[in-house]
């Protein structure tokens, strides 16, 4: 009988030992982290207060609802390259030399010469390298775009195809179209399922996830009121209504994502992200230039973690360099000294006054633009004033373009779409957001915002001496000769009255 006791006794302090030590491991065990990336997406939801999407982003919103909401992000850049370029190293793209779009590129399969790479500092690491170091497994099963030199294979543990060439861009596949096709590319390849993950989800936003409205759910062209910097005609309507049916469809693709994360069983201990890395596609003043349409994305976080507070929201300014040092303070790493972000977590977290924004070289497009936000007032300066919005770009073989410069030439336009259209660019520019939020009111020029505005340009300039904005200076010939290249061949370039900086290169 006390042979029985014992045993009894025996297993019974086993079995306390055992879930003493799961409990433990599950308190040290490091989450997971997902940045779900949506293209090209502008916060039109219902979260976001959105008259005309509420209640059809229920999947995104309800993120929101248990998550911490970030009413006021703003991304590095108007555009992917650049600002996926500042996002993977946590550091300004124009502090590292980043900040021209599709720069460090060549022609399709052709590696950059090693004497005209753009490489980041020896002692700067990636944010996927320095979570490897701390023990996670990376991934990313969609789209790089970095305008640096690297090894991709140095990033990320699976999803770089067999032929590639260091140095170059590459795309694994779509998660939210057939999760098939990349299983082996995401969580599921780590060898050790105990292995903490790190990995990039992209989506394809503004740029095609109109396709994926929930039955019945569609906008219509006459459903949706335009901003009055457009002209009223069905090409900008069509347009316009079709980024408010591409978060409809990003609210699918993203439920498509915590689905699988549930039934793979990796969702309790993740910490995901949901945003963009810049605004709409579709419209012709967002992507690409520095007003809130380009700057402002949306940015949710949920997850186990003290400052995860289920329905939290903020409405101090952030960047999405935030979101870099945020990950890496939740994944352990001790932040490097250069990271220009800070964890949005961290007890001595500080509100910023300022967040600045750069737009330099898109596609074939020579520009320089930069703009600070605040509170309540954003503040652009244009240092090519007299290349109008509506110079050459890659947009010129669309309708949206074709049908402007057609109203234009039929002086159909109001005599504020043509002269933000096609006139000259003030150098400075400065808008209340509350008060005006389609900033068309400029008040650089009004005496009684002098004040203020010098408040913003001061601070730019600070900012550009401090740190060293490479924006200031020429692009690389050779760089810029790469650019030429890549674009010559196609019609849209040919025909267009590009920047005379390309003379030099015609026959």
């Amino acid at each position: 009988m006390k042979r029985m006791s014992s045993i009894v006794l025996l297993c019974l302090i086993l079995i306390s030992t055992l879930f003493s030590c799961n409990t433990k491991a599950q308190i040290n065990k490091k989450p997971n982290i997902l940045w779900v990336i949506a293209e090209d997406l502008s916060p039109f939801m219902g979260s976001y207060g959105d008259s005309i999407n509420e209640g059809h982003t229920p999947i995104i919103d309800n993120f929101a609802s248990e998550g911490v909401l970030f009413k006021r992000a703003y991304t590095t850049a108007p555009v992917c390259s650049a600002a996926r370029s500042a996002l993977i190293t946590g550091k300004m793209q124009t502090t590292t030399g980043t900040h021209n779009h599709r720069s460090n590129r060549f022609k399709d399969g052709e590696v950059v010469p090693e004497d005209l790479r753009i490489l980041l500092p020896d002692d700067m690491k990636t944010i996927p390298e320095l979570m490897k170091k701390a023990g996670y497994f990376t991934f990313n099963s969609g789209k790089d775009d970095y305008n640096f030199h690297y090894n991709r294979r140095a990033l990320y543990d699976v999803g770089t195809k067999e032929d590639y060439k260091a140095g170059m861009n590459g795309w694994q596949g779509n998660f939210a179209i057939d999760y098939m096709s990349v299983k082996d590319y995401v969580w599921n390849a780590r060898p050790d399922k105990n292995q903490p993950w790190f990995g990039q989800v992209q989506i394809m936003g503004g740029k095609r996830d109109a396709q994926y409205v929930r039955a019945g759910e569609e906008l219509g062209p006459k459903d949706v009121p335009l901003p009055p910097y457009f002209p009223d005609i069905p090409s900008q309507r069509k347009a316009w209504t079709n980024h408010y049916n591409a978060n409809r469809g990003s609210d699918v693709t993203f439920e498509n994502i915590l689905k699988q994360l549930e039934a793979d069983g990796e969702l309790e201990n993740t910490v995901i992200f949901f945003f963009s890395d810049h605004g709409s596609p579709t419209s012709l003043r967002h992507k690409q230039f520095c007003y809130e349409g380009g700057m402002q994305v949306p940015l949710i976080i949920k997850g186990s973690h003290p400052g995860l507070k289920a329905g939290l929201v903020r409405n101090d300014l952030v960047s999405l360099l935030d979101v870099s040092a945020t990950t890496l303070a939740l994944g352990g790493v001790e932040l490097p000294g250069y990271l220009d972000g800070q964890n949005l977590f961290s007890e001595n977290y500080k509100e910023v006054q300022y967040v600045i924004g750069a737009r330099d070289r898109c596609d074939y497009s020579i520009d320089r633009i930069r703009t600070v936000v605040s509170d309540q007032y954003r503040y652009i300066r244009n240092y090519y004033p007299e290349r109008p919005m509506m110079q050459a770009g890659y947009r010129d073989d669309k309708p949206i373009v074709t049908d402007l410069k057609k109203l234009h030439d039929e002086g159909k336009l109001t005599a504020y779409q043509d002269k933000h259209w096609f006139g000259d660019r003030p150098v400075e520019e400065f808008y209340n957001l509350k008060a005006d939020p389609h900033q068309i009111n400029n008040l650089a020029e009004n005496p009684e915002y002098a004040v203020l505005l010098k408040g913003h340009s001061d601070f730019l300039e600070d900012w550009i001496k401090e740190t060293d904005d490479k924006g200031q200076y020429p692009e690389d010939t050779a760089q810029l000769k790469a650019t030429f290249n890549l674009w010559k061949d196609r019609p849209v370039f040919r025909e267009a009255n590009v920047n005379p900086e390309y003379n030099q290169f015609k026959n």
